[in-house]
C-alpha cells in the first residue's frame, strides 16, 4: 500500500467516523412512581429523538423486575422496550410507550403481541387512561 492509498483510507475513515458521531447530547433524568404498594425507579438518558436507561419495578413482597430500556421519542411519546430479568428468573423484553404530560411520564398499556420477533403493542390497543405508573421527576 502506497503513502497515498493510506492517506486516502485514513481521511475517509475520519471523515465516516466524525459524521457518525454527531449524535445528540443525552440528558440524564430519575423518575418515580408509586401505585398502590408497588415502587417504580427509571433512570433515563435523553436526547430529542432517543433514550435509554434502568428501570426497576419493586412489588411489594414479590420482588422486583429490574433491566434496561431503551427507544425512540416522537414529539412527546417514548416508544421502546424494557427488556429485564423478573424476580431472579429468566429474562424477558415487553413494549414500553411513555406520554410526556405536565412534567411527568405516563406508563401506557395495551394488548401485547410481537412483530419480527419483537413484542409491540398491538394496533388500536395502546392507552394512557388508567396507568399502573405515573412518573415524577426526582430532583
Amino acid at each position: 500500500m502506497n503513502k497515498l492509498s493510506f492517506i486516502l483510507i485514513v481521511s475517509i475513515l475520519t471523515l465516516t467516523v466524525s459524521c457518525n458521531s454527531k449524535e445528540d447530547s443525552y440528558k440524564e433524568v430519575q423518575y418515580q412512581a408509586v401505585s398502590g404498594n408497588d415502587t417504580a425507579v427509571m433512570a433515563l438518558k435523553m436526547s430529542d429523538k432517543r433514550f435509554y436507561g434502568r428501570y426497576e419495578i419493586s412489588y411489594y413482597k414479590f420482588g422486583k423486575d429490574s433491566g434496561d430500556v431503551r427507544g425512540d421519542i416522537k414529539g412527546d411519546t417514548l416508544r421502546g422496550d424494557f427488556h429485564y430479568i423478573s424476580n431472579g428468573g429468566s429474562w424477558k423484553r415487553i413494549p414500553l410507550a411513555l406520554l410526556k404530560k405536565d412534567n411527568k411520564l405516563v406508563q401506557g398499556t395495551g394488548i401485547v403481541g410481537t412483530y419480527m420477533s419483537l413484542p409491540c403493542f398491538l394496533p388500536g390497543t395502546l392507552t394512557y387512561k388508567e396507568p399502573k405508573f405515573t412518573f415524577e421527576e426526582m430532583k
